[in-house]
């Protein structure tokens, strides 16, 4: 596994710049435990490529809020199964296949509203790289387990843990809940996960260290 450090944007830029050869469209995967800093990661490589990239978050296959609470599993929100991860797959596919003549539409996460919206992202066909970034990219447990297949490259980001947690803290309380709740649940729900996700850091390509 090669290694880089989250300062050297000019190098990882120049890596994500290499996937982008025109005329065969690749998918990078970005991967983490919650608060890396995946999107922000993910969204400045696709600012620095200029039109040669897009931003195609997992987090547009959250299933939505009443169908987390019809699953008895809304307490749990951003656990695996919380997710639809065999449409995810499917998506990646269709982005994989070279011989789409018109855009491939996927969902958008709105974090305001806490809820996936479809058809948000178009990505045109002459696009040679699509980012993908989200917490499951490297998880082999059920739907989930295609995934690594369908990405040519995944970068897993590796931060300082307390400045993690801070950083979920903070952005739970920006997103309207109270500090004792958001500090609940990043140590109940978000270390959970982030345990479960730190499993596949092995499997690969870049560890991006913060």
């Amino acid at each position: 596994m090669d290694t880089s450090d989250l300062t050297d944007l000019t190098g990882l830029t120049d890596r994500a710049r290499r996937l982008a050869a025109p005329g065969h469209r690749r998918i990078l995967g970005i991967t983490g435990p919650p608060g890396a800093g995946k999107s922000t990661l993910a969204a400045r490589l696709v600012d620095a490529l200029e039109g040669r990239a897009v931003l195609v978050p997992m987090d547009g296959f959250h299933l939505a809020g009443a169908e987390l609470d019809r699953l008895g599993r809304a307490d749990r929100k951003g656990a695996p199964d919380t997710f639809d991860a065999a449409g995810y797959a499917a998506l990646l596919r269709r982005l994989r296949d070279p011989h789409h003549a018109a855009p491939v539409y996927a969902p958008a996460f709105d974090r305001a509203l806490e809820e996936p919206i479809a058809g948000s992202l178009p990505v045109p066909p002459g696009v040679p790289l699509v980012v993908t970034e989200g917490n499951y990219l490297l998880h082999d447990d059920a739907a989930w387990a295609p995934v690594r297949g369908l990405l040519d490259e995944v970068w897993f980001l590796d931060l300082d843990p307390e400045a993690r947690v801070r950083r979920l803290v903070d952005r739970h309380v920006w997103f309207g809940k109270s500090r004792p709740y958001a500090e609940r649940w990043v140590a109940e729900s978000d270390e959970a996960n982030a345990r479960l996700i730190a499993r596949g850091r092995d499997r690969a390509d870049l560890l991006v260290r913060g």
